[in-house]
């Protein structure tokens, strides 16, 4: 079995109706491990629907998800975190009367709920959540409550609390919205460095600037269904994106 097949997220064949409306329609989808995947597409074609089936927070109707080889399409999405696949959202899930440190310390999943309420946290865990935060730039923020924070510094809390769960794989759902040019600069060499440390990355995001000069690989979604994929170059020349951003 090749590389590709035991180590990548992959789709196949998925699909989702809400009503008489189709969101994903037959998707087919390999992610490149090792890469900055970027997931892209016109508003309303389907892609955050797509990751949602992928990570488990909706069912999809049909097809499979797959991750290093195995089935996980009908996993609960603390299952698929403890697989090693973690997820930010559109819009930030942090806990806003928590410290920016308490923050991080509660999506160490393979806590029970007794012992996150309780806070008893081992000195190596709070220790690495330390280390993240010096990482993402916030840490001087550790005793601060969340509410408090900027868009931008609750964006990368988020960040870090999906790091502490130590993925291989990380999706993120826009992380450029909202967020002024210095910080999307900030966060676009944050995902470079932890890439090179071995980490694959899908990245949802209609910063064009970015997605073209950050990923490796591209998917272009329409209408539910994914009609391009391959280099940032190759799908900035395909005809079928053109025709699906600007109707030409």
């Amino acid at each position: 079995m090749t590389t590709e097949d035991t180590s990548s997220l992959a789709a196949e064949s998925l699909s989702k109706s809400f009503g008489g409306v189709r969101a994903v329609d037959d998707a087919t989808v390999r992610f490149v491990p090792g890469k900055i995947n970027a997931i892209i597409g016109p508003n309303g074609s389907g892609k955050t629907t797509f990751l949602n089936c992928v990570t488990g927070m909706i069912r999809p109707d049909s097809g499979r998800v797959s991750l290093r080889g195995k089935e996980i399409t009908r996993a609960s999405p603390d299952r698929i975190v403890r697989l090693g696949l973690g997820r930010s959202f559109q819009a930030c899930r942090i806990f806003p009367r928590m410290t920016v440190t308490e923050n991080l310390l509660v999506p160490v999943r393979n806590r029970s709920v007794r012992t996150l309420l309780g806070k008893a946290h081992d000195d190596a865990t709070v220790r690495r959540a330390q280390l993240w935060l010096q990482r993402l730039g916030i840490d001087h923020l550790h005793g601060v409550e969340a509410r408090d924070l900027s868009f931008g510094q609750q964006k990368l809390l988020e960040l870090g609390g999906v790091l502490m769960s130590e993925p291989e794989i990380v999706i993120l759902d826009e992380p450029a919205g909202g967020v002024n040019p210095s910080l999307i600069r900030w966060i676009s060499a944050l995902i470079q460095e932890l890439n090179a440390e071995g980490r694959t990355f899908v990245v949802v995001e209609h910063n064009m600037e970015l997605v073209m000069t950050l990923s490796d690989h591209v998917v272009v979604f329409d209408r539910g269904r994914p009609i391009a994929s391959g280099t940032p170059a190759e799908v900035q020349a395909d005809p079928r994106v053109l025709e699906a951003y600007l109707g030409v």
